[in-house]
């Protein structure tokens, strides 16, 4: 079915399947969840697209994401030359690069996302902790949205105006889920001295985010509470999608909603261990998706 798929999605050349199938053990291996949502419910014209942005973003996030401010800093600037190259060439000597200059190629309007993505990436370099809910929103608006998009595009409606809608769906279910990831990695990023959660909120509650605790329990709920918020706004999304994404998207949503429900049973206890929704909800949700897709 994968070269199918990459038939359908115009690769053709055998060192670029050989490119896009790397990409795809990439994903498979650090995305098991979403890859098999994309695998089970997207059309195989645009899997191996989505494969080789999902890559590219994650392979992004991997070489900002270590060492001292100035050190990914320096990593941006070195990736955001090789990105704009491969793009400029249609060609690289790095096999994520040279599947996400084939996609552009064939996806134009990815070419934008790219470059918004790569800007959002200076807010991510540069972030230490998050004052407050105005910086919350700077940052999904600036990374987390252009992150997304990087895939969304590829399911986005022709109609201007539709896709306008749906770009702001979009905005509200990253917010969400950026949300959502603050507060399953807490434990986490409370080590790395990089907490997500707005540090007025946690002032607010009295809450310390090391230590389990009533006040934490209470600053986990108010966030779970606007997340929640977010993702019933966001909730016509899927009928802004093109008509063949549909499915993909309301899955999406779903697992969301699993992992606002996994972050609300944990609660306080989140300063000590991860959350995430059970594999088995998961899968259901995914099921149910691809029943309801084959009943038509």
């Amino acid at each position: 079915m994968w070269k199918r798929a990459l038939d359908r999605a115009g690769v053709r050349e055998p060192g670029l399947r050989r490119d896009y199938t790397e990409q795809r053990r990439a994903v498979r291996r650090f995305a098991t969840a979403e890859y098999a949502a994309a695998r089970v419910l997207l059309p195989g014209a645009v899997l191996p697209h989505v494969v080789a942005a999902v890559a590219f973003m994650h392979d992004t996030d991997d070489r900002i994401d270590r060492g001292a401010p100035e050190d990914r800093a320096a990593a941006l600037a070195e990736w955001d030359g090789l990105v704009r190259k491969a793009l400029a060439d249609g060609d690289s000597t790095l096999p994520v690069l040279r599947c996400l200059a084939h996609t552009a190629e064939r996806h134009p309007d990815v070419r934008a996302h790219v470059e918004e993505f790569l800007t959002g990436c200076e807010r991510e370099v540069a972030w230490r902790s998050i004052a407050a809910e105005r910086e919350l929103e700077l940052y999904v608006r600036e990374y987390s949205l252009p992150a997304l998009m990087l895939t969304a595009c590829l399911l986005a409606p022709e109609d201007v105006v539709t896709r306008t809608a749906f770009t702001e769906g979009c905005h509200l279910l990253i917010r969400a889920m950026q949300r959502v990831d603050f507060l399953e990695d807490l434990s986490e990023d409370v080590r790395a001295g990089r907490p997500g959660v707005p540090a007025d909120a946690v002032s607010r509650h009295g809450a310390d985010l090391a230590r389990p605790g009533p006040a934490l329990g209470r600053l986990v709920e108010e966030q779970a509470d606007r997340a929640a918020d977010d993702l019933r706004a966001a909730a016509d999304l899927p009928t802004l999608a093109a008509p063949p994404y549909r499915p993909f998207v309301r899955a999406l949503i779903g697992v969301q909603r699993l992992r606002l429900d996994a972050v609300r049973r944990a609660g306080a206890s989140l300063a000590t261990r991860p959350s995430g929704p059970s594999a088995p909800a998961a899968a259901l949700v995914l099921l149910r998706e691809a029943a309801r897709r084959t009943r038509g």
